[in-house]
């Protein structure tokens, strides 16, 4: 399908791309609409990193070695992709996110500031939501009491949450994640009046 046919099918469709910061809890926020709301597809990314503990192959990601990935992105079957973090890619395979829209569903991709940026470029009408923290206190203390990083890959993606903050701007909507069912409510109105 070419970059015309995949805008046609996205316009009117309920396309929304979630991003924000590190550790601002987009995870969270996300399984909770999931939760509450069947009417919504979440789109599963590919990422080259390892799993963290829970995590499950083909629904919370596509584990997949960097050859995978990069096959992937040569045959034109990445909506979006980027190295994220200076040390993994992450992306989104692009037929399931066609399969979803063409089926009329609300899709809904939880992706990184980047991969925001080539969805917009690839279909304007897909609705940008950045999640914002409260303060910058708080995405602090979020990413260090979650005991996945490192000290050093803290201070990488505390870099990151600087730039990734100031991007909040490009973006549709902008909502801060204070309290996660009142964060989700937003975000599910925003996507249905899309």
């Amino acid at each position: 399908m070419n970059k015309e046919e995949l805008l046609h099918l996205s316009r009117g469709k309920g396309l929304t791309v979630v991003a924000g910061p590190t550790a601002v809890g987009k995870g969270t926020v996300v399984r909770y609409i999931l939760e509450n709301h069947p009417e919504v597809k979440l789109s599963v990314s590919a990422t080259t990193r390892s799993p963290r503990p829970g995590e499950i192959d083909g629904e919370s990601y596509f584990f997949w070695s960097m050859e995978q990935f990069d096959a992937n992105i040569e045959a034109g079957q990445m909506l979006e992709y980027a190295t994220v973090h200076g040390t993994n890619k992450y992306g989104t395979p692009k037929q399931p996110v066609i399969d979803a829209i063409a089926a009329g569903k609300l899709v809904l991709l939880e992706i990184d500031i980047q991969g925001a940026r080539q969805v917009k470029a690839a279909m304007p009408e897909a609705r940008l939501i950045f999640i914002a923290p409260p303060s910058w206190n708080e995405l602090v203390r979020r990413l260090q009491t979650r005991g996945t990083e490192t000290p050093e890959e803290q201070e990488r993606r505390l870099a990151s949450a600087e730039v990734e903050l100031a991007a909040q701007s490009e973006f549709d909507h902008v909502v801060i994640n204070d309290e996660v069912a009142r964060c989700a409510s937003e975000v599910i109105d925003l996507m249905k009046a899309n």
